[in-house]
């Protein structure tokens, strides 16, 4: 399901929904430069937080770590630290995992999602 642009979109516009609905502003979607990709930069009140989405068929939960492994870490830094070069802030930087959950896929009515806050230094 991760491979479909469609089904990507349609994650991270979830991500986005449910951020706004905690009290981020979204900055950015599917930010991209030639290190990277981010999908969602946001900020809410202590924090500029950009965030990986990640769609799931199973209710098999992993660590965030498990999905988001240390080459895609070491890309989404240089990244951040690009947008941060274009777009500068005093609030702290913060990398945060949305896992969704979604078993049929885009069809899905309630797909379930997990927020791992601070999920990598």
């Amino acid at each position: 399901m991760g491979g479909s642009k469609l089904a990507g979109a349609w994650g991270e516009a979830l991500a986005a929904e449910y951020l706004r609905k905690k009290k981020y502003k979204i900055l950015a979607s599917g930010y991209r430069c030639r290190f990277g990709e981010i999908d969602l930069i946001a900020e809410n009140r202590k924090y500029l937080v950009f965030v990986e989405v990640k769609l799931r068929k199973s209710p098999d939960f992993a660590q965030a770590m498990e999905y988001v492994d240390k080459r895609k870490q070491e890309r989404l830094k240089i990244t951040a630290a690009m947008y941060l070069g274009q777009n500068p802030t005093d609030l702290p930087a913060r990398f945060d995992v949305i896992e969704i959950y979604a078993p049929n896929g885009t069809e899905t009515l309630h797909p379930e999602i997990h927020h791992m806050e601070d999920a990598f230094q």
